[in-house]
């Protein structure tokens, strides 16, 4: 329980209407969530306003509401007008629970791709160190040893400062948290205080999101932009826009590359399917990760480890035992000989990176299948795109279902399909089934062959129409070269 007062403050206050001396002893946004005792923000969403639910609000025994306006509500209910409701929800849920990321080692992460392996490699590597961490990321949230579900890549504030405390409480040193672009935008992260941040690399995504690629850009510059100057910065300059994420930046700058000059560089000596040797900062590593995409996700987990002061010798020891994060070039060899991966490539700079790192792999004697979809719902002007670049390095491209959710798989595969230039034709199907699709390629496929099954990763469902269907492609995979005997 807190007293209003006390979580107000640093919020921007326009209007209060009422008394600021009362206790509270929850924090929502949702007004089915509304109980006694309650403080309700009116947020204003894609959808729904929160500040039309006021009176549902105030009905269901709601103590203090945080809105944009003035609004009707009883006696007996507190009204704090604010400017900016998503402010001040993510400043009230950080002084609701005691500010807890004041309290940790709090590294974010953010770019299109790398996030969740950037952030599970530093998960792994520090606990093999020896510290007790904390875990939040697309596939799962990790307090410790104990696995919290993921329903968000970025949790909301009250969550997230919830998360966090839990964290603080069972005697976490280190947090490692994505920062998703949407995350930065409705401001959920905003209260927090970062120990350090890293950019991976931005690409074409989100764009049903945040409408132009500037937009989407000066969003995750937002992040770099808030860091105090106590924090690190540690950019990828071999990414265009790696130094944009640092020109305004109070926090020290950091830079690493493979192709540029950087504070931390690496070279890759080798790259097969068991794994790469690197050469980074002068120091010979050998690791079970797969590609240049994970060389660069190796020197970024490398840098943030220098930025913090751990031991080199240590890190890089740690750092070649780790393995594959779910989902991220997961690769497995049938009894004849067959190699699949599976791997949670969903944007074209995704698909494109894992083609380059098979490419560079493949002997050029074995035929290589793609088989992707593109999600519902979502930023349609990518699906010609990864339907083209799947073309354009694969020998053969299945056309399927990721998740369509309320869309018609058809049609979705057709907008694919205009990526596909005549030349291409003869070597792509469309199979909408994405077990059919899967089916269909480990059929074909023969010894050495190389099946890609890309777009979902980790996922252990299809959403069609609003409903989860369980669907593993690992497993699914695994269990069509059994059945098959392949």
């Amino acid at each position: 329980m807190q007293v209003l007062k006390d979580i107000l403050y640093g919020v921007t206050i326009v209007e209060v209407h009422g008394t600021t001396d009362v206790s509270v002893d929850f924090l929502t946004f949702d007004s089915r969530q509304v109980k006694s005792n309650s403080v309700f923000f009116a947020i204003q969403g894609v959808a729904r306003d929160g500040h039309d639910f006021i009176p549902e609000v105030c009905d269901a025994g709601c103590t203090v509401i945080i809105a944009e306006r003035v609004v009707e509500v009883p006696e007996s209910v507190q009204l704090i007008v604010v400017s900016d409701t998503q402010s001040a929800l993510a400043i009230m849920a950080g002084n609701f629970f005691d500010e807890p990321s004041k309290k940790l080692n709090l590294i974010g992460v953010t770019g299109t791709n790398g996030k969740t392996t950037i952030t599970t490699l530093l998960f792994n590597l520090y606990s093999r160190l020896g510290y007790s961490c904390g875990l939040i990321s697309t596939v799962v949230n990790k307090i410790g040893d104990r696995d919290i579900i993921s329903t968000h890549t970025t949790p909301d504030p009250i969550v997230l400062n919830r998360l966090l405390k839990e964290m603080v409480e069972q005697g976490i040193s280190h947090c490692f948290m994505e920062v998703s672009s949407h995350a930065i935008h409705q401001k959920r992260v905003l209260d927090l205080t970062f120990k350090g941040g890293a950019f991976t690399n931005i690409t074409h995504d989100h764009l049903d999101y945040h409408k132009t690629f500037k937009e989407y850009i000066d969003v995750k510059k937002t992040f770099f932009d808030r860091l105090p100057k106590t924090a690190f910065a540690l950019t990828n300059v071999d990414d265009k826009n790696g130094e944009i994420m640092l020109q305004n930046t109070k926090a020290k700058k950091r830079s690493y590359a493979l192709k540029s000059m950087g504070d931390y560089t690496a070279k890759v000596l080798e790259n097969q399917f068991s794994g790469l040797v690197l050469n980074i900062n002068g120091k010979e590593l050998w690791t079970r990760l797969v590609g240049d995409f994970n060389a660069y996700n190796l020197l970024a987990v490398y840098g943030i480890t220098q930025e913090l002061g751990d031991d080199e010798t240590e890190v890089l020891t740690a750092l070649s035992e780790l393995k594959s994060v779910d989902g991220r070039f997961e690769h497995i060899r049938s009894t004849s000989g067959v190699i699949a991966i599976v791997d949670y490539a969903h944007t074209p700079d995704a698909l494109d990176n894992v083609l380059k790192t098979i490419e560079n792999i493949r002997t050029k004697n074995e035929t290589v299948f793609t088989v992707v979809g593109c999600g519902g719902d979502r930023d349609r002007s990518k699906r010609p795109m990864m339907a083209k670049i799947a073309c354009d390095r694969s020998d053969k491209v299945i056309l399927t279902s990721d998740n369509p959710r309320s869309e018609d798989p058809n049609s979705i595969i057709n907008e694919m399909m205009a990526g596909v230039d005549a030349a291409n034709y003869k070597k792509t199907l469309s199979i909408v089934d994405r077990m059919q699709a899967i089916k269909t390629a480990v059929s074909m496929a023969e010894t050495n062959d190389i099946i890609l099954i890309a777009g979902k990763g980790h996922e252990k469902y299809q959403d069609i129409n609003g409903v989860r269907h369980d669907f593993d492609d690992l497993n699914t995979i695994k269990e069509l070269f059994k059945k098959l005997n392949k």
